[in-house]
């Protein structure tokens, strides 16, 4: 476990209190590269910058960050920075949980995503409630389940996990979970700048839909971490031959 090699990155931005929770973690059990965002890229999903050239920079710690979103942070330490590939990537500790439909937008998911593109193993960790409450507790379950692993997963994985923001002891166990369900976002909130122009925030998430037995929302409910496995393939599948029937 000592030769392990660990990419972290986030999407809080690489002085996050997340994220160097994470290092502190991790770093007796791994030797640990940070690549990072420069400023919070909630949010951003897997968006790559295309439109303008990506700086590198190496802060006093000895941290990486990128002017430019979470995917972009990984996509340039694995094709650039790093001389071989990591064993693991791990993103977060998010500042507020992604479940549900909120996983489609988050940066810190995106992150550990572009890695499993890659062909690499990656795990995001976020915790339910914004504040980083019992942080170090977050970052140790992080520590345990990456030093138990999952062996019997293929190769690669993308595990999305959210931990409720409660001291280690109050935390009843890590169960296995489907991604819940949101209802429509809110409205965007309309405002207008000095100059009386339009402008536009976008607004919350909407409520949760479907909390049911077995989703995300309901195991950290019940003060449980929920592990959920992801896969990047988008085909309907039950479509693809209602389609088919239509187009002959």
């Amino acid at each position: 476990m000592h030769n392990m090699k660990i990419l972290i990155s986030n999407d809080d931005g690489y002085l996050a209190p997340g994220i160097l929770a994470l290092v502190d973690a991790l770093s007796p059990i791994a030797e640990i590269i940070v690549v990072a965002p420069d400023s919070n890229r909630s949010g951003t999903s897997n968006a790559l910058t295309l439109d303008r050239p990506l700086s590198v920079y190496r802060a006093a710690n000895g941290f990486y960050f990128v002017n430019g979103t979470p995917s972009d942070c990984v996509h340039i330490a694995l094709t650039s920075i790093m001389a071989d590939r990591p064993d693991l990537i791990v993103s977060g500790i998010n500042q507020g949980q992604n479940m549900g439909d909120d996983t489609l937008y988050s940066g810190t998911v995106a992150a550990a995503t572009e890695g499993y593109l890659f062909g690499v193993p990656a795990i995001a960790f976020s915790q339910l409630e914004k504040g980083w409450a019992y942080l170090d507790d977050a970052a140790r379950i992080a520590r345990d389940m990456i030093e138990r692993g999952f062996p019997s997963l293929d190769l690669p994985y993308l595990l999305n996990v959210n931990i409720p923001n409660l001291p280690y002891s109050k935390i009843k166990g890590i169960h296995t979970a489907r991604l819940g369900k949101r209802h429509t976002s809110e409205p965007v909130i309309k405002m207008q700048d000095p100059h009386g122009r339009d402008i536009y925030w976008i607004g919350p998430p909407g409520a949760v839909k479907d909390a049911g037995d077995g989703t995300d929302f309901y195991v950290t409910s019940r003060d449980y971490v929920s592990v959920t496995p992801l896969q990047v393939d988008l085909t309907n599948a039950k479509q693809m031959a209602q389609l088919k029937a239509d187009l002959v």
